[in-house]
């Protein structure tokens, strides 16, 4: 398997565990009466379910996008030394005065 592909899994499968993890927690601590209306509920399966598939998805994007952000580049271009060394080019700035003649609105 290539490593990108195993990167995104593993960082996904984490994602989905910490959400199930959140709503776990959400549940527990019955936030905004969560748990009664979960409990008594023919549906609060499907609100469960939901509720971990949504927070699932932005959790797997964010470990995902950690990982890949954190990922060391190979080459060392950051060995701080501020380029090859000569100047850029400088101008000297000149205003140019513009007329302007009374009020032309189209």
């Amino acid at each position: 398997m290539p490593k990108l592909i195993r990167l995104y899994i593993v960082n996904v499968s984490i994602g989905f565990v910490a959400a199930a993890v959140f709503v776990g927690m959400l549940l527990w601590f019955n936030v905004a009466n969560l748990w009664h209306l979960v409990t008594h509920s023919d549906k609060g399966w499907l609100a469960v379910l939901i509720l971990w598939m949504a927070n699932g998805i932005v959790f797997a994007g964010v470990q995902f996008a950690i990982a890949v952000m954190a990922m060391k580049d190979d080459d060392d271009d950051d060995d701080d030394q501020g380029g090859h060394g000569s100047p850029v080019m400088q101008h000297d700035h000149v205003a140019i005065p513009v007329r302007a003649d009374g009020d032309r609105r189209a």
